[in-house]
């Protein structure tokens, strides 16, 4: 018994001092502000204009920066962003994420006000 002590007491000694307590924060700039850089943005042509959407974030493009803007009403995707819910309003079911509110259409889903 001793000898097996001996022998798991190092590991979770160790296991225990080697866990991190820091946290990872996703900040998202508030709307209007201009960013230099978006991570792995998809584009998405909405009447003409060119948006940029990166983790449910909607920005357009002016000159080397992103603006963040309000996600356009009516424009299609074909996914969710991560962390989405599911919420029913008067009986509908829609999908919200940041605020935005999107409704399932066929394959796709369209932004719409609620």
């Amino acid at each position: 018994m001793k000898r097996i002590l001996k022998c798991i007491a190092p590991v979770l000694l160790f296991g225990f001092l080697m866990t991190s307590c820091a946290t990872t924060v996703a900040v998202r700039p508030a709307r209007g502000v201009v960013v230099t850089k978006v991570h792995n943005p998809k584009i998405i042509m909405h009447k003409n204009v060119r948006y940029y959407r990166s983790n449910g974030v909607w920005y357009v493009k002016k000159n080397r920066a992103y603006r963040r803007v309000t996600a356009p009403v009516g424009i299609r995707v074909t996914t969710l962003p991560r962390g989405y819910k599911v919420v029913r309003v008067r009986g509908v079911q829609y999908y919200r994420h940041n605020g935005v509110y999107y409704k399932k259409s066929g394959k796709r889903y369209i932004v719409v006000n609620v």
